[in-house]
């Protein structure tokens, strides 16, 4: 059965790669990020692509996200799946960091999927349902160095999200938050530096994990079933058990491990 599908950070890695995969499964999209040119890429990879429409726009500017959300849903009339995918990581030391850095990036990750979540789930809830993903990280379940404001960032979709959740159980809205580890994209090349400017560079786990592709299909399966949280990469997903029964251990490892 076919649905209205929004997702964020549609214009590269894991966003486009959900593109594709709901676009091959017959489902109408909204494709959203800042580039409107790499959105009509990705868009015009779409073979007949009267169905995908591109709505562009920046995630940390909050204000105005209500207005894009009502856009949104004059679209197509509603959204039955919102999927909240993007965002931008970090990689500069905590002390280093300024406090607009920080902002922006919890504007861009937290605020960003939050007011738009909260936007489109009045209309959810009068189309008797809907479904909203969240995109986190693996650091939203344990914290590294460099990735301070990020990690807290995805930190709070999860407090916010699995509280959200325990509201509108009853309304038939379902949440899944995704904690994605190492993804070859580009969000190391972009990750903001202690100087607010892009890292350019990839690091090296990125470029050996997993494909965006890969992620997409494991997302997407994990979106079906309506799964509540799940982990998806490699030998990394381990550190959340470890967190949880062994964090002392966990916490060792990782003043020494290699995070760029």
């Amino acid at each position: 059965m076919s649905k209205i599908v929004w997702i964020t950070g549609a214009s590269s890695g894991i966003g486009e790669a959900l593109v594709y995969q709901y676009f091959k499964a017959g489902h109408k999209l909204i494709i959203s990020g800042r580039n409107r040119d790499e959105l009509f890429r990705v868009k015009s990879n779409c073979q007949n692509s009267f169905h995908v429409h591109v709505l562009a726009f920046d995630l940390s500017q909050t204000e105005g996200l209500k207005t894009k959300a009502e856009e949104a849903m004059r679209i197509f009339g509603k959204i039955d799946l919102l999927i909240n995918c993007g965002g931008v990581s970090q990689r500069g030391l905590a002390l280093e960091t300024g406090l607009a850095t920080e902002q922006q990036i919890m504007n861009t990750n937290f605020w960003g999927t939050v007011n738009l979540s909260k936007a489109i789930l009045p209309n959810m809830i009068a189309n008797n349902g809907g479904q909203i993903v969240v995109i986190s990280s693996l650091v939203g379940k344990f914290g590294t160095k460099l990735r301070s404001a990020y990690s807290a960032s995805k930190h709070a979709l999860h407090g916010y999200f699995d509280s959200l959740r325990s509201e509108v159980y009853d309304k038939n809205i379902d949440i899944t938050i995704i904690c994605p580890g190492f993804i070859k994209t580009n969000v190391s090349i972009n990750a903001l530096t202690s100087t607010g400017n892009n890292q350019g560079s990839m690091d090296d786990a990125q470029a050996k994990g997993m494909t965006a592709e890969a992620c997409a299909k494991e997302i997407v399966k994990a979106v079906t079933a309506k799964k509540e949280e799940v982990y998806i990469g490699g030998k990394e997903t381990k550190a959340v058990l470890l967190k949880r029964f062994f964090p002392s251990f966990l916490s060792k490892k990782l003043r020494t491990a290699k995070v760029t």
